[in-house]
């Protein structure tokens, strides 16, 4: 299917110049995307239905791993607070074990719990609106995630009261360490003396997933700024094959509205994770 799109010249998902230093937090220095650990809490979820159950279970599984009760309760808190807090525009939590169970890779987990973490930890969410905003731009090195680079970014973050933001270097180089380790993940970054990202591969579930994001967060036009396409870096003239690879499968179709071909869900964004969505 062809689609127009506008010449390369994609806006990137927007983002508010100012954040309270209230909604500002270092947490990535003491937790990444932690699949395995994030995937044992939405299957514990999924087995007992509710969160004071699953903290229990967690912590007697972790205590008995030797793990101390300080790290554990960190991680926990962090994880969960991504999961309870997920905009409605993600699959709800409650349906994260089906999805995971159609991925085929570690890969596409991490991708799905990638957009968790930058829909609830509005630090990460600033810093990648600037990587999207300089790769959409085809700036050089606009995927450059060294700590000279994300320190700079960090920098320019002032606060709605006209604080700057101000943390101890120390501090900063464990974020930058964080952030590198989630683009990792994902994929963007090779391995761990890489600093400068490439385009990654998605998966069909991840795609699916990010796919249902932009159409929930992007209203009429969304697809001419995906945003869960854009926080995977995916490139303006990759879409049209990303938006066929959706089309092939039972969640989304190509349906003509007014003479134009648009892309839509089938039925409810994320009803083919009741089903599974088949190629």
């Amino acid at each position: 299917m062809d689609i127009a799109f506008d010449g390369g010249k994609t806006p990137g998902p927007t983002f508010a110049p100012q954040l309270s230093s209230e909604d500002v937090n270092m947490d990535l220095t003491m937790c990444g995307l932690h699949v395995t650990r994030a995937e044992e809490l939405v299957r514990l979820y999924d087995t007992y239905g509710n969160w004071n159950d699953v903290k229990q279970v967690w912590f007697e599984n972790r205590l008995s791993n030797r793990s101390t009760r300080g790290s554990a309760q960190k991680i926990y808190r962090i994880l969960t607070s991504r999961l309870k807090n997920a905009p409605p525009s993600l699959p709800n939590p409650g349906s994260l074990p089906t999805v995971f169970d159609s991925c085929t890779t570690a890969r596409d987990k991490a991708q799905i719990l990638y957009l968790y973490l930058a829909a609830d930890d509005a630090l990460v969410r600033y810093v990648i609106h600037e990587y999207v905003s300089r790769f959409s731009a085809s700036k050089p090195n606009a995927l450059d995630f060294s700590n000279e680079a994300l320190t700079s970014i960090l920098d320019q973050l002032e606060y709605a009261d006209g604080t700057s933001f101000d943390y101890a270097d120390s501090t900063i180089e464990r974020w930058c360490e964080g952030f590198r380790s989630v683009m990792r993940e994902i994929g963007v970054l090779e391995d761990q003396q890489a600093i400068v990202g490439e385009v990654p591969s998605v998966g069909d579930s991840p795609l699916l997933v990010a796919m249902g994001y932009s159409y929930e967060e992007g209203g009429e036009h969304w697809f001419t700024s995906p945003n869960g396409l854009l926080y995977l870096f995916q490139p303006n003239e990759r879409w049209a094959e990303l938006y066929d690879r959706a089309a092939d499968t039972n969640a989304w179709e190509w349906v003509e509205l007014h003479a134009r071909h648009q892309l839509r869900p089938c039925e409810r964004t994320y009803s083919w994770i009741i089903g599974g969505a088949k190629s």
